[in-house]
This record gives structure tokens, sequence and C-alpha cells, in this order.
């Protein structure tokens, strides 16, 4: 008879996800990974798999929970430009706020695992996309509104704004202050079609 798992799985891959986060995946030993999880090291095995396979769940984990946010940031009734503004703001607030400036898990593991990793490559690749179709469809109603010329292209500008959300996190988990990084924003907004 199968014994019951008598953990939380999720509340695992969550404790898992912050130290991935902390200490990227290379640097994180099972070991690390069965202190922050509370749970031994033969029921990590049994649940997960392996060690790839606790990162892959702790990666969808992180990215599930930042789309969240995200969409919830650009779903407003307000003018695109403000809206983009918080946006871009809030992430680099959430950068410089945190003191370790541990950055954005789905940034680190592109930098740190492609492209020898296929299956974090291919989260990564998913959740980026993601990123961009929600700030494609913000721009959307901008330009429906009025906000951007007709013939904006919004798949290029949301590939643009996505990449600009990306080198924030970079330049801030490198060290960049908020001033700096606020003026990258602010030359962002600069650089977009927007009216008004």
């Amino acid at each position: 008879m199968a014994r019951t798992r008598e953990f939380d799985t999720e509340a695992a891959v969550a404790a898992a996800m912050e130290v991935f986060r902390s200490r990227g995946y290379e640097a994180t030993s099972i070991q690390d990974l069965v202190e922050a999880t509370g749970i031994g090291r033969g029921s990590l095995y049994a649940a997960f798999g392996s060690k790839d396979g606790l990162y892959e769940r702790a990666l969808r984990h992180y990215s599930a929970g930042s789309l969240r946010t995200m969409a919830g940031r650009l779903d407003r009734d307000a003018p695109i430009r403000e809206i983009l503004r918080d946006l871009l703001l809030a992430l680099v607030d959430d950068t410089v706020g945190d003191p370790d400036r541990r950055g954005c898990l789905m940034t680190n593991t592109a930098v740190e695992r492609l492209p020898g990793d296929a299956v974090a490559g291919r989260i990564v690749g998913e959740s980026f996309d993601r990123v961009a179709g929600l700030v494609e469809e913000a721009l959307r109603h901008g330009r429906a509104r009025g906000e951007l010329p007709p013939d904006a292209d919004v798949t290029a500008l949301s590939d643009f704004v996505t990449t600009t959300i990306q080198g924030l996190r970079v330049q801030g988990k490198a060290g960049a202050d908020r001033r700096r990084l606020a003026a990258v924003v602010d030359t962002a907004l600069r650089a977009l079609p927007l009216r008004g």
C-alpha cells in the first residue's frame, strides 16, 4: 500500500523556489533544499524525482505568481502611459526593495541555465511570451482609446517593453539604484509612440 505524503507539496515548492532564487540552480544543493523545506531527502526525491524536477516545479510556481501580479498591474482603467510607468516602477521597487537583490527567478534562470537546459528554457520562454502578451493586450486597449497611433505595431512595442523589464531586473540585481532605474523607465516611455 502506498504511503500518504505527509507534507504540503506546494509549500515545499514555494520554499525551494526561494532557495533557487537566492542561490541559483548550481549553487543549491539537495541539502539546502532539505533544510529549506523541512522534508527528508528520500521524500523530496519521491515527490519530485530529482533536483531538476523540483526546480521545474519552482520555476512554474514563480512564473504563475509573477504573471498574476503583472496581469493585475496591467488590467486597470487608466491611460496606458500611467499603466506602463506604474508597472515598470513597481518592478524597480520590488528589485531595489529586496536587500539581497535576488532578482527575478525567470531572468536569473535565463542567464544561468540557458541555452543548456531545454526544460528551463521552455518554461522561461513561455513566461516571457506571456508577459509580452499581457503588455500587448494593454497596448491594444491604449491604441483603441487613441493613446497610440492606429498603425502602431503593438507586438513590437510589447517586445520592447518586455526587454526593458528584463534589463531593469538584471541592472537592479547588479546593484543599480532606484534613481538610475527610474531614469531608464522614463527613457523607455519616451521611446514609445504614446500620445498625451
